[in-house]
């Protein structure tokens, strides 16, 4: 199962750093993924048809990885405000030392911009959603420490 670790930073100037440790830490460069707005779309307009894909295509690949849709916004408002997202996906131990970098790097509480709570299956008794193995942890994580989240898939 694919663990990914999600942290979206205010300052561009920091994922630099944050991608050099994740590289430090033995993460390799094709598990890391540095998701900004690009200086093109920002200047088009919020409704332009590249602005509006890149948003879609970001709801889209979070949704993905289970995030619940008002985390996905958040995280899309970020970039938006012109944060930068960075993405580690791999096994647990990386996913989880991403974690903690970005974390340490000052990843944003999404909290803080949107009021979300996760909207989780229930696994207990017969509450557990059709289809889903009970047994199979899906959805976000939250990491300890800050922003950066931790999605299981």
């Amino acid at each position: 199962m694919a663990k990914t670790a999600v942290g979206l930073f205010e300052n561009p100037g920091s994922v630099d750093k944050v991608v050099r440790e994740l590289k430090a830490s033995g993460i390799p460069q094709k598990d890391v993924r540095v998701l900004r707005e690009t200086r093109e779309m920002a200047g088009s307009g919020v409704m332009s048809t590249p602005h509006t894909d890149f948003e879609v295509d970001l709801i889209r690949d979070l949704r993905a990885i289970g995030a619940v849709e008002a985390d996905a916004e958040a995280y899309v408002r970020g970039v938006r405000r012109g944060g930068v997202m960075v993405f580690a996906t791999g096994p647990a131990e990386n996913a989880d030392a991403a974690a903690e970098i970005m974390n340490h790097n000052s990843a944003v509480e999404i909290e803080e911009l949107s009021a979300s709570v996760p909207h989780l299956p229930s696994t207990v008794g017969d509450n557990v959603a059709p289809g889903r193995d009970s047994s199979v942890q899906v959805g976000r994580v939250r990491s300890p420490g800050a922003g950066a989240r931790l999605f299981v898939w």
